[in-house]
């Protein structure tokens, strides 16, 4: 990430990947590194599956949690509950109808926290970029690789977004 670019986050999704930070360092790289150990114990380390397998992946771990610790330091944390506007923020909760009436609900949330099933887009998303700095009555073009869709905004919300719990 370019380090003048922004990576707003919502208190939950700085929770969840400060889980995920901790749980790498105090669960899976002990658990590797004593992997590692035992099979290093063996002796012979040039065909031992066990000891090149933990290497390996106590490399990708490593990068893992100089990722998450990046995304972490850089976390500009936004609280949608303590925003108080009419405007399409980050953090807002959209309900949008299109074209052929169908209502739909976005929440605005960071590049991290996106969850399809949830609805949460990323504000740097075509939708999310279209609905910021929007208001009730604005309507938005959304360009889609199906064709372009019209959306009416209905209700801009500001809550607090439940994102669950980090799934190791």
């Amino acid at each position: 990430m370019n380090s003048k670019e922004k990576n707003y986050i919502t208190p939950m999704g700085l929770k969840k990947l400060e889980d995920e930070l901790a749980w790498f360092l105090k669960v899976e790289r002990p658990q590797i590194c004593n992997m590692v150990s035992w099979a290093a114990s063996l002796g012979d380390r040039s065909e031992n599956a066990d000891y090149i397998y933990g290497k390996k992946r106590l490399r990708e771990i490593d990068s893992k949690i100089r990722f998450l610790s990046k995304l972490i330091d850089d976390a500009e944390m936004i609280d949608p509950e303590k925003i108080k506007s009419d405007i399409v923020q980050f953090g807002a909760t959209v309900k949008v109808v299109d074209e052929n009436k169908r209502p739909k609900t976005f929440s605005i949330v960071g590049m991290n926290e996106t969850n399809s099933s949830k609805n949460f887009i990323s504000w740097k998303s075509p939708i999310g970029r279209a609905l910021l700095g929007k208001q009730v009555g604005d309507e938005v073009l959304i360009q889609t690789p199906k064709g372009e869709i019209e959306y009416t905004i209905l209700q801009v919300q500001y809550l607090k977004l439940e994102m669950g719990e980090f799934q190791c």
